[in-house]
């Protein structure tokens, strides 16, 4: 897919999770486009649908009454094929593709993990045997108003501040990284995880920018090489933004992928 760069570069400073949605479909032609750019960023190891269908039957899988998605009238399922040892960045950065295009649409969305009912989306989309639902994010519009749920769920996001970029970053110092990577590295810093967790390191060369993950054992139901795979999206975006273009690596753990720009 020839990523809107612009488009999605704007995007991504104007995301937000958010929770509680108004009573309104989203239109026809919205739908429409969103799972357009499903089909293009759908691949080997990850795909995308779109459903307005059973959205209580999903979203009823909730543990706590904090933090429950109310509301929504349609949702993206991000799917994994657990055959591919790639799967959960590959599901990352198509996931992140797909939400920045509703965003861009004037659509609210949210990254959910764990709580949500994976059999409710079987109902509503063939899932196959060797495949899983990964995450899920709710599309629709928001509420004028965060609702106490949604600023509880702020608050303790907040409770882990984005952690500066010389925390993350390892390889060339700071006098010597590229603006082209520097501007990669601030849109990556935008990316969501679970719970605000950053899980991503950064090792930079001149021509290249490695994603690792800060650990192996995951929490709060989603992977870490799924958060990474959104910092893909974001590490991508911010350099296109700046002029430059590449094309991602997979690697073994701990490693991620690594961006290698065009010579």
């Amino acid at each position: 897919m020839v990523l809107p760069v612009d488009r999605w570069y704007e995007a991504l400073h104007d995301r937000h999770a958010w929770r509680s949605y108004r009573d309104i479909p989203v239109e026809a032609e919205k739908l429409y486009r969103l799972r357009e750019v499903c089909a293009e960023l759908s691949g080997p190891g990850a795909r995308v649908n779109i459903s307005h269908e059973n959205i209580e039957g999903v979203f009823r899988g909730f543990i706590a009454s904090y933090g429950q998605v109310t509301g929504a009238p349609a949702y993206a399922a991000f799917i994994g094929d657990m055959r591919d040892p790639n799967v959960y960045e590959k599901v990352g950065y198509a996931g992140e593709g797909v939400i920045l295009e509703a965003v861009a649409l004037g659509l609210s969305t949210c990254w959910v993990g764990m709580t949500f009912h994976s059999g409710g989306v079987a109902e509503n989309m063939k899932i196959d045997d060797h495949e899983k639902v990964l995450a899920i994010s709710p599309i629709g519009y928001r509420t004028e108003e965060p609702t106490l749920d949604d600023r509880i769920m702020r608050v303790l996001s907040r409770h882990h501040k984005r952690e500066p970029l010389d925390k993350l970053c390892s390889g060339l110092k700071e006098q010597a990284c590229p603006l082209w990577a520097k501007d990669a590295l601030e849109a990556a810093q935008l990316a969501p995880s679970a719970a605000n967790r950053q899980p991503w390191r950064f090792l930079l060369a001149d021509d290249s920018i490695t994603i690792t993950v800060d650990r192996y054992r995951d929490t709060h139901g989603i992977s870490r090489r799924l958060d990474c795979g959104v910092a893909m999206m974001h590490v991508e975006l911010g350099a296109r933004h700046a002029g430059v273009k590449g094309r991602w690596e997979y690697l073994k753990a701990p490693d991620v992928a690594r961006f290698n720009i065009d010579s």
